[in-house]
């Protein structure tokens, strides 16, 4: 029996000294890996030197954002002043503008070369955005080169504003236009009996119709087919343009795709030549001997090439964190699903974005704010909280105007309505007023498991709402009742800054989307413009013509940014996964539901989203 016990005892205590020793080694590893993460914090950015006749590799990699991700100060020109290796996660978009503008007028730059094999997501105003700018390159008479093995949908509205446009004798060009296809889960909630009990005002708002149909609406089908189809031709306009098509060949290449593959023996490559897509099929040793004519070489056969990252370094961004000019216009990007507390990765935090824009009202050398925003909407309470600040912000005497980027949909123009002037692009998706509830029930497979729940109360409302039960009468009315007046204020709110009557603007809402042009047709938006023509226009109304632009950032810790560079760092790697891609895309409506109803809970459950993410 002692020695059972010795046995037993010896057992635990060699448990309990491997899980003291994996404590220690995983405390040890994370202090190592802060110390390491300081050094490179620390060290001094080694200064980029550009020969003559150097060429500008435009890298683009990751997403296109409007913003680093909070708590990420190595995204653009970050992680290059502190000297970090490796590339972007991301690629803001204000970097690449400011890196092709900069090039325009710098000696040293030969040309530009597009490399967007790393190319993240990116919406079309930010495509539109980036491809003037190219334009505008262009016209100091240096070439933009572009040359990739493949080219997506969004690749290739960038590729296509090149000079001279080369694709891999073995690649192909993937066009097939725009679509936006959900998952329903209507039969799958009835088989695994969950009873869900939705509340919502407006017609077209469609952001339920996932788990209250098995098929999109004929309202939602309408109003998405008028959408994409505004943006898809706004697509093959530009496309056709750049290549000196018509709209209706980039239609036909894909409409035709069969018949068009079997006269070529089915490949692609040449496809993509016949349609005059590209202007020549090169192997990537062939496109390095075209360069060798706008760029020297350095250490042996190396060509004269600077990534964008290392590029920018030398410069200064034209939207920086500054203090410089006694007048400044103030600049606040909003970015994500509208959430309370504070923002993270992907949210707009009502806190956080309420403190910079009083930041904004207190700083004496802010004249005028512009608030960029790109989203689909969120927590309505989240969205009044920060819509209550812009008030108090122009009370102060100083202009507010609105950009929107992608997005600015339901909870997003939520918080855009009380603006002085509202901007769009034409590729904007915007409007989509309308609010929505969703709550589920478990009784009925509760009831077949066995399980019952039972109590007393001093009130009918006593037990609040328990999922366990159906839903009380008294509390669906309840529900209704708040949820009405939740878009009585919502069509209220919108009359009063736009100035319209509540029933024009009931007319136009619905929960109905609208692409840029549209609601600028019907008084959403005020002008069409890129984000700094809105920040000119804000100056003029400011009064101020000598001015910087003072782009307002929350400060996180140096832990969190830490754990964010990780985090972040994992991501990159897996988005360059094709399975993981293709997993994402098909998953993600169902995620940002799910994300919306569960991690971003709205104080009285109401929500002023647009269900959906960017569509390619």
């Amino acid at each position: 029996m002692t020695f059972l016990f010795r046995l037993i005892s010896n057992f635990f205590k060699a448990i309990f000294l491997s899980l003291a020793f994996l404590r220690s080694l995983i405390f040890n590893l994370l202090f190592i890996a802060l110390v390491v993460a300081v050094i490179y914090f620390l060290r001094p950015a080694e200064e980029v030197f550009l020969e003559d006749d150097t060429i500008l590799k435009l890298n683009i990699t990751g997403d296109v954002v409007e913003q680093p991700s909070q708590g990420d100060p190595f995204g653009g020109y970050g992680g290059r002043l502190l000297g970090l290796p490796g590339e972007p996660r991301e690629t803001v978009l204000q970097d690449i503008l400011d890196g092709i503008a900069q090039a325009e007028n710098d000696p040293k730059i030969s040309a530009i070369l597009l490399d967007l094999k790393n190319m993240g997501r990116i919406g079309l105003n930010q495509m539109e955005s980036i491809g003037q700018a190219l334009l505008d390159f262009k016209r100091s008479n240096k070439p933009v080169v572009s040359a990739g093995d493949y080219f997506s949908q969004n690749q290739y509205y960038l590729a296509s504003h090149a000079d001279s446009l080369f694709l891999n004798p073995m690649g192909g060009i993937d066009l097939h236009g725009f679509g936006l296809y959900r998952f329903y889960f209507k039969e799958a909630l009835e088989k695994l009996k969950v009873d869900f009990h939705v509340f919502q005002v407006g017609s077209y708002k469609s952001a339920l119709e996932p788990i209250t149909r098995n098929s999109m609406s004929a309202e939602d089908r309408s109003q998405t087919r008028a959408w994409l189809s505004a943006l898809w031709e706004n697509y093959t306009v530009d496309v056709a343009e750049q290549r000196s098509l018509k709209p209706e060949d980039i239609n036909n290449y894909i409409n035709s795709i069969p018949s068009n593959l079997e006269k070529v023996g089915g490949d692609t490559a040449k496809l993509a030549l016949s349609y005059g897509l590209v202007d020549e099929l090169k192997t990537r040793q062939e496109v390095r001997a075209y360069l060798s004519q706008f760029a020297g070489y350095s250490n042996g056969n190396d060509l004269n090439l600077v990534s964008l990252n290392n590029y920018l370094s030398r410069g200064t961004p034209s939207l920086g964190v500054t203090e410089e000019n006694e007048d400044q216009v103030g600049l606040i990007v909003a970015q994500g699903t509208i959430v309370t507390g504070e923002s993270r990765p992907g949210t707009i935090g009502a806190d956080t974005i309420s403190a910079l824009l009083r930041r904004a009202g207190e700083n004496d050398r802010i004249k005028a704010v512009v608030l960029r925003i790109d989203s689909g909407g969120g927590s309505a309470f989240a969205s009044e909280l920060i819509r209550q600040e812009i008030l108090a912000l122009k009370e102060k005497g100083k202009p507010l105007f609105v950009s929107m980027g992608t997005f600015a949909a339901s909870g997003g123009y939520w918080i855009a309505a009380d603006a002085d002037e509202i901007w769009a692009s034409p590729n904007t998706l915007t409007g989509s007023i309308g609010i929505f509830m969703a709550l589920p029930t478990f009784d009925t497979i509760l009831k077949q498991g066995g399980i019952h729940r039972d109590g007393v109360g001093t009130t009918n409302l006593a037990a609040g709402i328990d999922l366990s039960k159906p839903l009380s009468e008294e509390l669906r009315r309840a529900i209704e009742l708040s949820l009405q007046n939740g878009y009585d204020r919502f069509i209220s709110l919108v009359a009063e800054g736009r100035d319209m009557e509540p029933s024009d603007v009931e007319a136009l809402a619905q929960g109905k989307v609208y692409a840029g042009e549209k609601a600028r047709e019907i008084g959403l938006v005020d002008e069409l413009g890129a984000l700094d023509q809105v920040i000119e226009a804000a100056a003029v109304r400011s009064g101020i013509s000598d001015y910087s632009v003072n782009t307002l950032v929350p400060s996180l810790s140096w832990w969190d940014r830490l754990l964010f560079q990780i985090g972040a760092e994992t991501r990159l790697r897996l988005q360059k996964s094709s399975v993981y891609r293709s997993l994402i895309k098909s998953a993600e409506p169902a995620l940002s539901a799910l994300q919306t109803f569960l991690i971003f809970p709205d104080p009285n459950g109401m929500y002023a989203h647009w269900m959906i993410n960017y569509f390619e």
